[in-house]
């Protein structure tokens, strides 16, 4: 029954838009914050060993 008015009714369509979106956001926002921190481990590395 809750499926049915998930996929069925505007506001159930919303509410799997947005917790579809939250989903993608907080992926990219892993990505991106563990691709910044790598980088910043090999500049630290790198200005060390000067």
């Amino acid at each position: 029954m809750a499926w049915v008015e998930l996929f069925s009714t505007d506001i159930g369509l919303l509410s799997l838009f947005t917790i579809g979106f939250v989903v993608v956001m907080g992926g990219y926002l892993y990505r991106f914050a563990k691709r910044h921190i790598a980088e910043d481990e090999q500049k630290a590395r790198a200005a060390g060993q000067r």
